[in-house]
């Protein structure tokens, strides 16, 4: 079973974490390190010898085009992440709307390739926003993965499939979830922060149950989860500084182990298996 590995393209300081404590007017003032990360990122997954899906900021593909063509070249799948991590339950219709056709012409331009996938900031598709499927249908969009089936303080739609599914009866989009565990009733997120504070045997888990039901997985981390040397934001609240920061030495490593114990590929390789089933 092919299952959909894919990179979340922000920075340290653009994260839902410290949303409050860092404004988006002063981003280019602080120290950049997502071109750098996503290096790392793509050398990690050379010497593992697999594709993946690469979620990318708008503001990110205007600031380090060469960085994009770098992640196409390698052979991986270049999709929209939106501008600049406003989640869209934030947003009005036309907002939302702006945002994404904003986001894609960057990443097209960067790129040199048609951008068909979508992932909102944070999971922020939810029961909040049921006019964002019809959007994304109306922009040509293939697939998005912007739900996260579990109940979570920031995100979350805990109703929603834990497997792939057309949200529009009129339309061919299909929204894939990120993959959740399902523990005694209970789902458990398993990707970026999750997968570095918990066993990384929950990950492989999560994977097998997903694959035992013939559905596949679809794993999500960020650049900067490996990185332990990016900088400290002292003002940020004791919570989201334990989220963020804990265990960033430990991620390569968890990475290397998960991606060698099972098979790994781009979304828009998993949404075609998928699609054929729906």
């Amino acid at each position: 079973m092919l299952n959909g590995l894919s990179v979340d393209v922000e920075d340290w300081f653009q994260v839902g974490a410290f949303e409050t404590v860092i404004a988006k007017a002063d981003w280019d003032r602080l120290t950049p390190r997502v071109e750098r990360n996503t290096d790392a990122v793509l050398a990690l997954f050379e010497e593992a010898a697999v594709k993946a899906t690469f979620f990318t900021l708008g503001w990110v593909a205007h600031r380090y085009p060469a960085l994009i063509r770098r992640v196409v070249a390698a052979g991986h799948e270049m999709a929209s992440h939106g501008w600049d991590h406003q989640r869209v339950f934030t947003m009005t219709p036309e907002m939302f709307r702006a945002d994404l056709a904003r986001a894609r012409a960057v990443i097209e331009d960067a790129a040199g390739v048609a951008v068909t996938g979508y992932r909102a900031p944070s999971f922020s598709i939810d029961q909040r926003t049921p006019w964002a499927h019809a959007i994304l249908a109306e922009a040509g969009y293939r697939y998005s993965s912007s739900v996260a089936p579990i109940t979570h303080d920031h995100y979350g739609w805990r109703d929603a499939p834990r497997y792939a599914f057309r949200p529009l009866a009129d339309s061919a989009l299909i929204e894939l979830p990120v993959t959740v565990a399902e523990i005694a009733g209970r789902r458990v997120a398993t990707g970026g922060g999750f997968f570095r504070l918990l066993p990384g045997a929950l990950s492989s888990f999560a994977v097998r149950q997903v694959n035992s039901a013939a559905h596949p997985a679809v794993f999500y981390f960020h650049p900067w989860e490996i990185d332990p040397g990016q900088p400290r934001v002292r003002a940020a609240p004791i919570k989201s500084k334990l989220r963020h920061y804990s265990r960033l030495g430990a991620m390569a490593g968890k990475l290397k182990t998960l991606i060698a114990r099972h098979d790994w590929g781009r979304v828009d390789a998993v949404i075609a298996h998928e699609a054929a089933s729906l």
